[in-house]
């Protein structure tokens, strides 16, 4: 079913940047979802054209309507109602955080391994040469 205007809930739903309809909602509820720099409510209409932009902390992601359609589609045809406009910025920071990775171990995650005992012993008892 294709229209001149669709529920931003439904769209988001419908080109698979949601997993649901409520999370969708739940996004727009929370100022996540903007069109034209203006967060919006889940029963705004998008057209053909729009911009809109998800907010995924520290990441803006932008995607340009190409069509309008109310029912989830196959993952194959999403290229043909959406397009990535991200901007170059924004990629970049997405870059930097698997260059980054996740580099430590979270707290309270266990026992240190027996190479990170020996290098917590190693830096707050520092070895002494000599006597």
């Amino acid at each position: 079913m294709t229209n001149s205007e669709v529920r931003i809930d439904k769209w988001l739903w419908a080109v698979r940047l949601f997993k649901t309809r409520t999370l969708a909602a739940e996004a727009c509820k929370k100022g996540k979802i903007l069109i034209k720099g203006v967060a919006v409510k889940p029963s705004h209409m998008v057209r053909v054209g729009d911009v809109v932009c998800v907010k995924q902390n520290p990441i803006l992601f932008s995607f340009e309507a190409l069509a309008l359609s109310e029912n989830r589609m196959n993952a194959k045809l999403v290229p043909d109602f959406m397009r990535n406009v991200t901007t170059p910025d924004q990629l970049e920071l997405i870059e930097l955080g698997k260059i980054s990775g996740n580099t430590g171990r979270a707290k309270g995650a266990g026992r240190p391994t027996k190479k990170e005992r020996r290098d917590l012993d190693d830096f707050f008892e520092p070895i002494y040469f000599g006597n």
